[in-house]
């Protein structure tokens, strides 16, 4: 009310709300650290965001001290077998930021020194990371470790958090040996929202010792001492000759993961290079020398396409290419809708995008004013992910369309009862998975 005789300026807003396009590869690791604090906050069992491995190392600590066996008798070294990974987050973390990776969650569900490992921490972890909205990966990095049946139940709990709220897809690792027991294990549902990858990797990272993590047997086993005597003027042992040609031949040894860490870097670059609609294929991986096992296109057959419909993505190694991520589908491989890695998380981000979007519409005024806002920004939205490629079409209108109103999305009834519905459909692009090259002889020309 104007009341005081004066010159008065109101703004009028012209421009409809607009869509605040959500994280795409945001991913949440679940497994074991070395500690999990900052300061006094204690920080098991709650997802943490980092954004470095400096970060992680700050909050919690680093790799498990790899336990090493080294035989030498006058001097002369036998070849070391390289030791059991005991817990795998550190190293996931490592490939993860080495294949391009950025913020990410932490779930840390017991330090190595404080708890035993168990399918319960896991799924502690997994009720946790639930509460989280951000993270849009599931990364059950040291479920591997677990036996298979605990790792199966694992991966079906993941999947039904992932279609329950609909804004996260799951990574898994499957062995090369264990592709049968895997798809018996994971059973039928909501395989849309996850996706497999096989065998697991040589990478070029070293492995995490301490001197004391490393028993020497002395002249063929008679005796035992730990590697640190060796640079102790103390002990008896001391020779610092024969302690650096030990730790030289440490540092030859790699270490061998499962592939869904750097696969999830793999996601995270793609998504901020091409865009999330691109398929995470066809793209090298670093700090990698090469799966452990080299898979034949005959042998990626199987993998890929499978009566069961649940398809493995294959990481092959090729002459003058280096180690690639060769495989882009979902566990639900003979879906139509829902075949492809790219498909399923375009969708997801579009959901939750738009869902977020419009929550300022929540007891509007269900009339034809507010439906038009909503057209306006969801048609808004969608033109321009049209025109960043993320949609099929050489027009708009072809790309996608979008409904809202009385006799188009909702009925009378809709109204009284409070409901307003907005249909949307998407011609999402599909991956060219098969590219089929025809030639014919040309009949000579006079």
């Amino acid at each position: 009310m104007y009341k005081t005789p004066n010159v008065y300026v109101e703004e009028i807003s012209t421009f409809p709300p607009s869509v605040a396009e959500v994280s795409t590869a945001i991913p949440a690791f679940i497994g074991y650290t070395d500690k999990a604090g900052r300061g006094s906050e204690y920080l098991t069992n709650k997802p943490t965001r980092i954004s470095s491995l400096l970060d992680y190392e700050t909050l919690f600590g680093k790799a498990y001290a790899s336990e090493f066996e080294v035989t030498q008798s006058a001097g002369v070294i036998a070849p070391i077998s390289p030791p059991t990974l005991k817990y795998l987050m550190y190293y996931a973390l490592r490939i993860y930021f080495d294949n391009g990776g950025g913020s990410c969650y932490i779930v840390s569900v017991g330090e190595y020194s404080t708890i035993e490992k168990s399918v319960a921490n896991f799924e502690a972890g997994l009720t946790a990371l639930e509460k989280e909205d951000e993270p849009t990966l599931i990364m059950l990095t040291d479920a591997v470790t677990l036996g298979d049946t605990d790792y199966y139940g694992l991966c079906v709990k993941a999947l039904t958090q992932c279609n329950r709220l609909k804004d996260r897809f799951a990574i898994f690792d499957v062995m090369k040996d264990k592709v049968k027991e895997f798809r018996n294990g994971i059973g039928t549902a909501y395989l849309k929202y996850g996706a497999a990858y096989s065998p697991d990797l040589q990478t070029s990272l070293n492995y995490y010792y301490t001197d004391e993590s490393v028993t020497i047997n002395e002249d063929g086993g008679t005796t035992n001492s730990k590697l640190t005597e060796y640079n102790d003027p103390q002990s008896l042992l001391y020779n610092t000759d024969l302690y650096n040609k030990i730790k030289t031949e440490l540092a030859k040894q790699r270490v061998v993961l499962p592939p869904s860490a750097a696969v999830a870097g793999v996601y995270a670059r793609v998504d901020r290079d091409r865009g999330v609609w691109k398929a995470p294929a066809n793209v090298s991986l670093a700090s990698v020398l090469g799966p452990t096992e080299k898979i034949t296109n005959d042998e990626q057959e199987n993998l890929n396409v499978h009566t069961s419909g649940k398809s493995i993505n294959a990481i092959r190694s090729f002459t003058g290419k280096g180690t690639l991520i060769w495989g882009a589908r979902t566990l639900a491989g003979n879906d139509n809708e829902w075949r492809y890695i790219p498909v399923r998380r375009l969708f997801n981000l579009i959901e939750e995008s738009i869902q977020k979007a419009t929550a300022f519409v929540v007891f509007e005024s269900n009339n034809a004013i507010t439906w038009l806002k909503v057209k306006s920004l969801i048609e808004s939205y969608l033109e321009g992910l049209w025109r960043q490629g993320a949609l099929a079409g050489s027009t708009p209108e072809q790309a996608f369309f979008v409904n809202i109103g009385l006799g188009k999305s909702m009925t009378a009834q809709d109204i009284l009862e409070g409901r307003m519905i907005v249909e949307i459909g998407l011609a999402a692009v599909r991956p060219a998975e098969f590219i089929i090259l025809k030639f014919s002889h040309k009949l000579q020309e006079a």
